[in-house]
């Protein structure tokens, strides 16, 4: 399969740096075929399955093609349903945001006739809609097709399952005759042959194929999840299978950094490659992943290639790649050299679709697994602690206590209780006090001068590195987080019973991620996984934490200290904010090209 940078494909500026904000690098195989006929203004036939990012293989050539100074409709693009037609509109104005003047419509059944007329007189370029509903508007005499250069079918097959055979026709002989003809399905039957025929010339056939691969002998899973979630479920996953050396695919740069900043606030070892580094930065990362000095790599598949890394224990696959290549690729930086590897894969919405391809391309059986809950947590890291004290206690290499033992028994304690508490002290839910790393030590100065280190970041229990990164301060009045970001309405949620704390004493005061975990796991003597979501803004901040533990945490970290401030607890919604690095996709369309 063919992969080029965006770069590579001729667009212009104004669309590349909409393509760059999106986060995105390569083109997918669909994308590199098409979009340079399409430019050229052939007409193109698209065969592809779902999820292989069709929407900008036709979407970027509409754009460029669409005349901002002219306010009549330039693109017409047909859609099965208005679920598609609404998320194709909303891909077209991502990619035409950086064009001044060009305009959008999505016209499906189920809105406003009026909403439409109004949208209409609005002059769009592009109009995106169902047959059915389009048909309304041209009997009306609303919808005005004499200059249209270009018609997509997009998903022809379906539109055709769903009886629009007719309502097709007829748009296709309203527009004019020396048009652009785009058509993109999964298959092409022979009504969408006869289609072809009539209606396209000299069309290029663009066929990516889903060809048969080879899936190493990897244990592949996948667990089903709220995109908002995503970063809570990875954490709880790296603590049940205790992570000490593994890869994080995240598929754009934006995600890549916001997902990296989120494992480092929440105390994991964690650095990202991608795209947007320097050649010196991304050696310098690789350097301190094979020497494990970085226990979990966040990275894009860009990045990622020609990584020769040895006994990897795990890969994420944080989101999906377009592609079964792309996935064999992934998680086949695992399991070398005869041993045994893993792979997780974190699945939500429309994810899915690319799932069951990667199935059915790979023949791989993979299966779903529930996700992690708090006190299988617990109950592993206990199990860990008892194995590693029984094998030292078989090999001897201890001093021993006895004279501390009778102690502590000859001042009343059975030895029952005496195990319980070491267990309990051993197990880090005491809440173990940070490390504090002193303003002399060389490890502060291993590091790029613009870069702070977050000393105040609780440790993980039994980690031997330390966790250094790139700390970016918030601007004044913007918020810093390190999770996902909670919508109006209900509390945001860990495992549907989790809630939000407000905190009197935000980034003014200096307050880091770190400081919080790092309070409430001290103070209320829990474990961090019952931490989610930080949200730290000017003034307050809040910490999303497990239910149970809420009232508990509020009177534990009440009159404690902050930065030298006195802080308060209460339950608070934080307040709803845009779109930004870490947060996941906005709600109101899709993510990707």
């Amino acid at each position: 399969m063919t992969h080029k940078l965006f770069s590579e494909l001729g667009l212009s500026p104004e669309v590349l740096k909409a393509v760059e904000r999106m986060g995105f690098e390569q083109a997918s195989p669909i994308q590199s075929e098409a979009i340079p006929p399409l430019l050229e203004g052939r007409d193109v036939i698209g065969q592809s399955q779902t999820g292989s990012g069709k929407t900008a293989a036709f979407g970027i050539p509409a754009v460029e093609l669409a005349d901002p100074t002219d306010r009549s409709v330039q693109v017409l693009m047909l859609c099965p349903t208005r679920e598609l037609a609404s998320q194709v509109a909303e891909e077209i104005a991502k990619l035409a945001a950086f064009k001044k003047g060009i305009r959008e419509l999505p016209i499906f059944g189920g809105q406003s006739y009026e909403h439409q007329f109004r949208g209409l007189k609005a002059g769009p370029q592009i109009v995106i809609g169902t047959p059915g509903r389009l048909i309304d508007h041209i009997k009306q005499g609303t919808l005005k097709l004499d200059k249209v250069k270009m018609v997509v079918l997009d998903e022809a097959d379906r539109m055709l399952d769903m009886g629009f055979r007719d309502d097709i026709e007829k748009i296709l002989e309203s527009v004019p005759n020396d048009r652009q003809t785009v058509l993109f399905s999964a298959t092409v039957p022979p009504p969408i042959r006869k289609i072809i025929e009539r209606f396209a010339r000299n069309p290029v056939t663009v066929r990516i194929e889903a060809t048969a691969l080879t899936v190493p002998a990897i244990e592949q899973s996948y667990v089903e999840v709220d995109y908002r979630s995503k970063t809570e479920v990875l954490c709880r996953l790296l603590d049940l299978h205790d992570v000490r050396y593994g890869l994080v695919f995240g598929f754009t740069k934006i995600q890549v950094d916001g997902l990296t900043e989120a494992l480092i606030a929440r105390g994991y070892s964690a650095d990202k490659l991608h795209g947007d580094m320097t050649q010196m930065m991304r050696e310098r990362v690789m350097k301190r992943f094979r020497e494990r000095k970085i226990e979990i790599l966040v990275a894009t598949d860009v990045a990622a290639r020609g990584l020769d890394v040895d006994d990897l224990e795990i890969v994420f696959n944080y989101e999906l790649p377009h592609d079964a290549e792309d996935y064999v690729h992934r998680i086949g930086r695992t399991g070398r050299a005869g041993k045994s590897g893993l792979a997780i894969s974190l699945v939500s919405g429309r994810e899915f679709g690319r799932l069951q391809q990667i199935i059915r391309v790979t023949k791989a059986r993979i299966p779903r697994v529930a996700i992690p809950r708090l006190d299988e947590l617990e109950e592993k890291h206990a199990n860990r602690l008892v194995e590693s004290l029984h094998h030292t206690i078989q090999a001897g290499e201890f001093k021993r206590q006895d004279k501390l033992l009778q102690d502590l028994i000859e001042a009343g304690h059975a030895p029952g209780e005496i195990v319980s508490a070491l267990m309990h002290l051993l197990s880090g839910e005491s809440g173990r006090a940070p490390e504090r790393i002193p303003e002399d030590d060389p490890r502060r100065q291993q590091r790029n001068p613009r870069e702070q280190s977050r000393d105040d970041r609780p440790m993980r229990p039994r980690r031997e590195e330390e966790n250094s990164f790139e700390e970016r301060p918030a601007r004044a009045g913007k918020s810093r987080e390190s999770s996902a970001r909670p919508d109006d309405g209900p509390p945001m949620r860990i495992d549907e019973t989790g809630i939000w704390l407000k905190f009197n004493v935000g980034d003014n005061a200096g307050a880091a991620p770190g400081d919080f975990v790092g309070c409430i796991a001290n103070e209320a003597n829990v474990p961090r996984t019952v931490i989610g979501g930080i949200r730290i803004l000017a003034t307050v901040s809040f910490v999303q934490v497990a239910a149970e533990f809420a009232e508990h945490i509020l009177a534990a970290v009440d009159g404690v200290k902050i930065r030298g401030r006195i802080i308060h607890a209460m339950p608070g919604l934080p307040p709803r904010r845009d779109f930004n690095a870490g947060d996941g996709p906005p709600r109101r369309g899709p993510r990707r090209p």
